[in-house]
């Protein structure tokens, strides 16, 4: 047990840093290229948290076992929207910008709508993925047409050389997955040893560990006053999760929706609903500390529903 608590504590120390070292290279790379954090956060920073659930995904997508690939990521996208950026916007109000509104935030519903009405219809195909995947590409190649930065950098502080930034980035994004595997591993060894359910165990530990990268970076993020960076990390991390993730599962294997229920997929609405709606509803300029509280309550909702239920 003694050794279990100190690999916990070494893997959530590494998830830290990780994270540190990711945010300061990121926000570097962004402003050595005028490009936004937004941007950043939605590519670099939004594919390396989503490293867990793509390796998760593609394995259960290549045992044939759906279930882990459809749960992984719909979990995830509830902790990232509900929880993190909950937390996040409860430790940093995050300015949303007209971009944001027009294209982002929208685009986070229409995909997870989407997902949705596939899986009510029989699940994802080959050809289905094959269509997410497109989707992907389509939404990420315009974004770099519109790569300017949104705001200045702080006065005073200079960009890292490329190639410094680019090594904390690679050495953030290795200490945040290594250190997220060892954090989770540890913690289902300490709840087995104490007795606890292998389902509640993969509904509040397994869920929740896949996410930890999102959670450290935002934190982190918000920490360092960069919300823009944050709010593209969670966006970006959803959509990678539904278009690239499960596109490329289905084309491995085609996944069924058998094991996900009613209950989840309205969760799963309800998330990007309620970033929608937060983004449109009081300040329209940012995510406050409201929306963020609202967040949280909303999955406090959902988990004690699933706890009720095991």
């Amino acid at each position: 047990m003694v050794i279990q608590f100190v690999l916990l504590l070494a893997g959530l120390f590494l998830v830290v840093v990780g994270a540190d070292y990711l945010v300061e290279g990121s926000s570097s790379i962004a402003r050595r290229f005028g490009l936004s954090e937004f941007l950043i956060g939605l590519t670099i920073v939004g594919m390396g948290t989503s490293a867990p659930e793509m390796v998760v995904s593609f394995i259960g997508a290549a045992q044939g076992n759906a279930d882990i690939s459809i749960g992984n990521v719909a979990g995830s996208n509830i902790f990232n929207t509900l929880l993190i950026l909950g937390l996040t916007a409860i430790l940093l109000p995050m300015g949303i910008t007209a971009e944001n509104k027009r294209k982002d935030v929208p685009m986070n519903i229409l995909i997870t709508v989407l997902l949705l009405v596939l899986g009510y219809f029989g699940g994802l195909s080959r050809w289905d993925g094959a269509i997410l995947l497109a989707a992907f590409v389509a939404y990420m190649w315009p974004q770099f047409r519109n790569k300017r930065a949104d705001e200045p950098a702080p006065e005073g502080e200079k960009p890292r050389k490329v190639w410094v930034a680019t090594v904390m980035i690679l050495a953030g994004l290795g200490a945040l997955v290594g250190g997220g595997n060892l954090f989770v591993n540890a913690s289902v060894n300490i709840a087995h040893s104490l007795g606890v359910s292998d389902k509640f165990i993969a509904i509040t530990l397994l869920a929740g560990g896949t996410s930890l990268p999102e959670l450290a970076t935002c934190v982190a993020a918000a920490v360092k006053k960069k919300g823009q960076l944050a709010l593209g990390n969670i966006i970006g991390s959803n959509i990678f999760n539904i278009l690239l993730i499960l596109g490329g599962s289905a084309l491995i294997h085609p996944l069924s929706f058998e094991a996900i229920t009613y209950v989840d997929m309205a969760a799963l609405l309800m998330s990007a609903l309620a970033l929608l709606t937060a983004c449109y509803v009081g300040r329209k300029d940012e995510l406050d500390r409201t929306d963020g509280i609202c967040f949280l309550l909303l999955f406090a909702g959902y988990m004690t529903y699933l706890i009720l239920n095991l």
